[in-house]
């Protein structure tokens, strides 16, 4: 006597999203400068966020870790977030001491990296306890 038997077909399932939104902790070292740059291109990929766009919020990025490197205390936390149409990069370390837009000469060799986040993105701004630095950049409508 034979037997057949049916196996049913697995439900297929739709991909998994991805996380828009990552956060990562450092050691207050000039080497996470570069790691964040890294970390943030790759997420950006996976984002499909790529061209000017990803090369101004990498060097955002550089400029607020690099901040929080030089001028700050303790680790330096770094969060982006992608939901809708902006992107949201959070600087973070232990220093109450508000980041600020400094004049610098010509002749100056660094203190425009405020400046330039300025410059690049949508707005920015420090949080009230004036540990966190933030920016915006306004991302295009995704295609499906």
């Amino acid at each position: 006597m034979s037997r057949s038997t049916a196996v049913a077909a697995a439900p297929t399932k739709a991909p998994p999203q991805t996380s828009r939104a990552f956060d990562l902790a450092f050691t207050s070292a000039p080497a996470v400068v570069s790691q964040a740059r890294r970390l943030t291109r790759a997420f950006l990929r996976l984002w499909k966020v790529n061209g000017e766009l990803a090369d101004n919020v990498v060097l955002a990025v550089s400029e607020l870790v690099a901040n929080a490197v030089e001028h700050g205390t303790g680790d330096v936390g770094l969060r982006v977030r992608n939901p809708d149409e902006e992107l949201r990069i959070e600087v973070t370390d232990d220093n109450p001491i508000p980041a600020e837009l400094r004049p610098v000469d010509d002749e100056d060799v660094s203190g425009r990296g405020l400046l330039l986040v300025a410059a690049l993105a949508q707005k920015w701004g420090v949080s009230n306890d004036g540990k966190t630095t933030w920016c915006v950049f306004r991302v295009p409508a995704r295609r499906s």
